[in-house]
């Protein structure tokens, strides 16, 4: 308020009319450009202040005999001025509420999309450990009373080819009861890794409106038979490639593909635009992406094309007929 006075005080006393000279129409201009920065950034009242010091500028010259408008022209001047800016004002109050409205707004939408991401994934984890559950009650229990069966059938055979199959049947078992207790634990423990745990992902960086990401999936490329070590390389790849974005582009938007072209390699793509051409440092991030993706026999690019930062990945698939990488 008190740089604005100033500076309407300052007009006032510089456009101050010459004693034998014409009445200057660009005063009115730069008056009313004063007026509405007054009516832009300060409360009601101290925009009144402002416009009496503007309106004493404009009537105060014809007391002393200066060169000055008609009190009509002034009047009418001052209600047209005044309706204009109490409008533009009264529309940006408005507006203002509006936009801090639709924020509040966003921000529950946010809120919701959130929560709705957070208790799917529960319900998946929740129907897991359910799923566990039950191979562990039935199946794990016949499976033990099975062994104890067994080894008593076993005690009393004293047939030695008979006690021989037994013993292998007792491994057999034995072994079953092991790969059902690993694959309780696997469902019991939330998913690290996958094109599945990819799409979580994306799915939950939109949702919290974090990044804009164009995905894209061709040539089967979620049928593409990648190991369980391939998968979580995948996602971890693509997860640090996401954080890169959002630490260092400036920038939210993000293009992702996934390809399996000709069934013998998995590809994955993650490109974001990025506003110099400077060579990339290769930090800690990717120097990790680079060594998890090798360890599964594939390699990684990082570098600058056309404007846009690239992450590119290769890793060979399983051939699911010889049991081998191709």
């Amino acid at each position: 308020m008190i740089i604005t006075s100033i500076m309407a005080v300052l007009a006032v006393l510089t456009l101050w009319p010459e004693s034998q000279g014409i009445i200057n129409l660009y005063t009115l201009l730069v008056f009313a450009i004063i007026a509405g920065m007054a009516v832009i950034y300060l409360k009601a009242w101290q925009s009144l202040i402002v416009a009496a010091i503007l309106l004493a500028g404009m009537i105060v010259p014809s007391f002393f005999g200066y060169p000055s408008h008609s009190q009509i022209f002034i009047v009418l001047y001052v209600l047209f001025a005044g309706v204009a800016l109490a409008n533009y004002r009264f529309t940006k109050i408005r507006a203002d509420e509006i936009e801090a409205r639709n924020e509040a707004l966003m921000s529950e939408y946010k809120k919701m999309k959130r929560r709705l991401v957070e208790d799917e994934n529960a319900a998946r984890q929740e129907e897991r450990t359910q799923i566990a559950r039950e191979i562990h009650d039935s199946v794990g229990h016949k499976l033990t009373a099975l062994l104890m069966q067994l080894e008593v059938v076993r005690m009393e055979q004293k047939d030695e080819a008979a006690d021989q199959r037994l013993l292998e049947l007792k491994k057999l078992a034995k072994d079953s009861l092991e790969e059902t207790r690993n694959a309780v634990k696997t469902l019991k423990q939330d998913e690290a890794g996958g094109l599945s745990a990819i799409i979580r992902l994306i799915r939950k960086l939109e949702a919290e409106s974090y990044m804009r990401i164009q995905f894209s999936i061709r040539h089967g490329a979620l049928t593409a038979p990648l190991g369980n070590e391939q998968a979580i390389a995948v996602y971890r790849a693509v997860q640090e490639a996401l954080t890169n974005v959002m630490r260092h582009s400036g920038g939210r938007e993000v293009n992702i593909i996934f390809e399996a072209p000709a069934g013998g390699v998995f590809r994955f793509e993650v490109s974001n635009p990025v506003k110099t051409s400077r060579q990339h440092q290769e930090g800690f991030g990717l120097s990790s992406m680079r060594e998890r993706i090798e360890q599964t026999g594939g390699k990684l690019e990082v570098n600058h094309y056309d404007g846009n930062f690239i992450v590119r990945g290769t890793l060979p698939l399983l051939d699911m007929k010889r049991g081998k990488m191709e």
